[in-house]
């Protein structure tokens, strides 16, 4: 098939062909151009003037972030999503498009005439641009803070405290009341099993009681020791703390149904998935009585 290309981009190569320029320059220029347009938004920032004809406040600039620079936006992208398998998760982001100007000055007049609240806002801290012929992009992005998460016996130990101060309290789950119930016990038999559902939530990025093999609470509880009678399983993603995790069952008339429940013992465990780095675990917590 023949293809046709553009003149203009073909006086372009023949132009930098001639001038002897390595081959090397031929790349370098759009991520110069781009460089040149993240400067130019950070100046904007700390002196912005006028925008929406009003006076703004100057706001602080922007880190430039390879990771923004990289990703490539078009119909139907998800940012964050890709942000995210790009390693580079965040807590928001915008991107801006314009077609057509010739460098990096008029990219960003129009950029700043139609975007100049989204180049002054405060929530972002980080920036990313990018040329492709003459398509400009521009990311502005709020990274996901690293996330600490304490030891699974700290982080167990303090699930249960949060769930003895509920069961103590007497709690409404939903339209339905439960008096004060008996604090429960933990039991590291409890943990083992609910341990081994959160890595596999995490491994296999599921969110569901029933295994990837097939196994449901039950199962899991028998397989590590443990002789019960009655058993219950709450579980929990997009939680970054045992507070966040235990404040969410409470909040869910039949997860708070049972953290009240008739049991005696309970244990915990999250996972955090290997491939990924948003900081997000999987919880499960069980619930028991023994035979």
């Amino acid at each position: 098939m023949y293809l046709r290309l553009p003149r203009l981009k073909l006086h372009h190569l023949a132009a930098a062909l001639m001038t002897g320029l390595p081959a090397t320059a031929l790349h370098a220029q759009p991520a110069v151009d781009a460089g040149n347009l993240v400067r130019l938004v950070n100046a904007y920032r700390a002196a912005p003037g006028i925008c929406q004809g009003r006076p703004k406040r100057a706001a602080a600039p922007l880190q430039p972030e390879r990771a923004l620079s990289r990703i490539r936006i078009s119909t139907g992208t998800f940012l964050e999503q890709s942000l995210e398998d790009s390693g580079y998760p965040v807590e928001r982001a915008q991107a801006i498009s314009v077609t057509g100007p010739a460098d990096a000055d008029s990219a960003f007049a129009q950029i700043e005439q139609r975007y100049c609240a989204v180049l002054l806002d405060r929530g972002f801290s980080a920036v990313g641009a990018q040329r492709n012929g003459d398509e400009w992009q521009l990311v502005l992005a709020r990274p996901l803070p690293p996330v600490r998460f304490s030891g699974q016996e700290d982080a167990g130990q303090r699930i249960l405290e949060l769930v003895n101060a509920a069961r103590a309290a007497g709690q409404m789950c939903g339209s339905e009341h439960f008096d004060p119930a008996p604090p429960l016990r933990w039991n590291p038999m409890l943990a083992a099993a609910a341990l081994e559902h959160s890595k596999d939530m995490a491994l296999h990025r599921y969110f569901e009681h029933r295994g990837s093999d097939g196994t449901v609470v039950g199962d899991r509880v028998s397989k590590a020791g443990y002789s019960w009678r009655r058993v219950g399983e709450n579980i929990a993603s997009g939680t970054r703390t045992p507070e966040e995790a235990v404040q969410g069952w409470l909040d869910s008339p039949g997860h708070c149904a049972n953290v009240m429940g008739p049991f005696s013992e309970m244990g915990t465990g999250y996972a955090l998935n290997p491939k990924r780095k948003t900081g997000t675990a999987y919880w499960t917590q069980v619930f028991a009585n023994p035979r």
